[in-house]
């Protein structure tokens, strides 16, 4: 009896070592990332699944490009705090202040993650967000409502925060060019690696269940 409760606590310290030893993976993001039930804090606005499935096939968490790289490729999830229709400065659409739900501002939320991918950018191309001049220090929250110095921001901070942590920034296909070029600037001035991605199908915009495998494929091939 005794060997049995002994094999037992063995059994359960092994699986726990395991799930621990596998690396945690938190996501800041915009609605790419989001589905309904699936982000934290659960308030932040959601885009998936939508309503009608002819407006985006993707209907089942397990279809979303973060849910498939974690799942297929042995991470775990620590946090996903993604938020529909969020810029990374705090400039939205038509010009309204998006400081409550920026990348800026949510920055601080992701948990204790080995690895962050930060998958942001597409609303700030979209709302055509003030993209403002290069600035890797003094911010003032002025500056943040200028795409270039929040990307600057977001990931010096992200690197003050979470020590140790590797940061990658995905970045969609379609963004305006200043945007794009903008994001492998700062990424490069900080020697954070980015993911440019390509070839991604859409439906009303947002990646399709095509898309959305593609995502998944070109992230996990780029992590080590």
């Amino acid at each position: 009896m005794r060997k049995v409760a002994l094999f037992t606590v063995v059994v359960i310290a092994c699986i726990a070592v395991q799930a621990q030893s596998k690396r945690g993976i938190s996501i800041l993001g915009d609605s790419y990332s989001t589905f309904k039930g699936y982000v934290v804090p659960d308030t932040n606005y959601v885009w998936y699944p939508q309503e009608k499935a002819e407006n985006n096939d993707v209907q089942d968490v397990r279809q979303l490009w973060w849910h498939q790289m974690i799942r297929e490729h042995g991470y775990r999830l620590c946090q996903n705090n993604s938020f529909s229709g969020a810029t990374i400065c705090h400039t939205g659409y038509k010009g309204d202040d998006y400081s409550d739900r920026s990348f800026c501002t949510r920055l601080r939320y992701l948990g204790s993650p080995d690895v962050i991918l930060v998958f942001g950018g597409t609303n700030d191309s979209w709302a055509k967000s003030p993209i403002g001049d290069f600035q890797y220090g003094n911010w003032q929250k002025s500056d943040l409502y200028n795409f270039r110095p929040a990307m600057a921001y977001l990931l010096a901070n992200l690197q003050n925060y979470y020590p140790g942590t590797e940061v990658y920034v995905i970045i969609n296909t379609e963004l305006s060019e200043e945007v794009t070029s903008s994001m492998k600037t700062i990424c490069d001035h900080y020697n954070v690696k980015y993911i440019q991605l390509v070839d991604i199908e859409k439906q009303w915009g947002h990646p399709s269940q095509k898309g959305m495998k593609a995502i998944a494929d070109q992230v996990a091939a780029a992590l080590p």
